[in-house]
């Protein structure tokens, strides 16, 4: 499914990257507010939104808020150029990538196309209905399902991508710029924080299941590692 949410209240650039994504291969929906966009993304199935931060009604972070109770949907978020906070808010609410405004089109397409690719990958297929797991944490490759002693944690599609590395190499060391290129499928830029906000992310959901804090360590100047500790 190639189909796309794009919510954004410039019209006019709204059209042009509507334009340039349909010569990709996307059939694109426009809303132009907050509330439309709930509206479209609750009644429609979608592969991916693209959601910009300024909207009427309800702005950006209020729609994935709203959406993050209901969907898993993956979500590229279009922030001010430079405005970090912007960015951190959103990773922090559920947004699987962003892009500051004005953003090439090209690039988009290219986050996009990562994200869709990680979803394909993780599809059931015969080869895939296989879990991996360390201790009681168990994700299951062909649902992206993940439990802790039995209980569901509910990720987003790249928090669930995130933590498939960090167990797959249990109990190493690794670094932000590999967890960056696995992942999100582009390269560690300076100043970007998406992989320290999707572990903190992940972090909270385990703990809240009952997981040791330290679950997941960050080496410093290193990366992040997966040890399991005995529960008590």
């Amino acid at each position: 499914m190639n189909k796309l949410l794009l919510i954004d209240d410039d019209k006019e650039l709204s059209q042009l990257l509507s334009e340039y994504l349909t010569t990709e291969g996307f059939e694109v929906v426009a809303a132009y507010d907050g509330e439309a966009g709930i509206q479209l993304a609750t009644q429609d199935q979608f592969a991916a939104i693209v959601l910009d931060v300024m909207l009427p009604i309800y702005n950006g972070f209020e729609v994935l808020k709203i959406l993050r109770k209901t969907h898993q949907t993956p979500v590229v978020m279009l922030t001010a150029k430079g405005d970090t906070i912007d960015r951190v808010i959103g990773l922090e609410i559920g947004a699987d990538d962003y892009l500051p405004k004005p953003c090439d089109p090209r690039e988009l397409v290219a986050r996009i196309r990562a994200i869709l690719r990680r979803a394909h990958t993780n599809e059931p297929t015969p080869a895939k209905l296989e879990k991996i797991s360390s201790g009681p944490l168990v994700l299951h490759l062909g649902s992206r399902h993940v439990t802790w002693n039995g209980s569901e944690i509910v990720l987003t599609g790249t928090e669930f991508s995130v933590l498939e590395i960090l167990v797959r190499q249990a109990g190493q060391v690794i670094s932000k710029d590999d967890m960056t290129e696995q992942a999100l499928n582009r390269k560690l830029t300076p100043y970007d924080r998406s992989i320290d906000v999707h572990v903190s992310n992940i972090r909270k959901k385990l703990t809240a299941a009952g997981a040791n804090k330290e679950l997941i360590i960050n080496v410093r100047g290193a990366g992040y590692m997966l040890t399991l500790h005995e529960e008590k």
